[in-house]
């Protein structure tokens, strides 16, 4: 269940200006500035405001995630940037490094620059497969 405020969450005190930031849009349900750690030029975070903590994007109401993805879109398109990534982690294993949900908005503007992937592929027998398929197909 998502609350109100965090008093220790770091994106919270931001988000009630205790922290200063470089704010580029603000809405009801979100709230987007510069990344202080950029691994880009550009490198900015969309994160749930003002009044929703919620660490992980399950917990977050949805009406806050609709808000999100065109104020991420915003963002890429100001930046020019031909090619971006939009990355959402969830939890520690996931590389979730602040317990509030954000969306990083990453403009990659060369092979330098920007977010690195490693997209390690499991193979899976079409079988294996399958039973993926009918247990999420159950649960949805």
């Amino acid at each position: 269940m998502a609350a109100t405020k965090l008093a220790s969450c770091i994106f919270c005190k931001i988000i009630q200006g205790e922290i200063p930031s470089f704010k580029l849009i603000e809405t009801e349900l979100s709230f987007a500035f510069l990344d202080i750690g950029p691994i880009s030029r550009g490198h900015a975070m969309v994160i749930s405001s003002p009044n929703n903590h919620a660490a992980k994007m399950h917990e977050l109401p949805d009406e806050y995630l609709a808000d999100a993805l065109p104020v991420a879109k915003k963002i890429a398109i100001a930046l020019g940037s031909e090619n971006y990534n939009i990355l959402q982690n969830n939890g520690a294993l996931a590389h979730q490094v602040v317990n509030h949900v954000h969306f990083h908005v990453i403009p990659k503007p060369n092979t330098e620059e920007g977010l690195v992937i490693g997209w390690p592929t499991k193979e899976m027998s079409k079988e294996e497969l399958q039973v993926v398929y009918d247990e999420l197909k159950e649960k949805l």
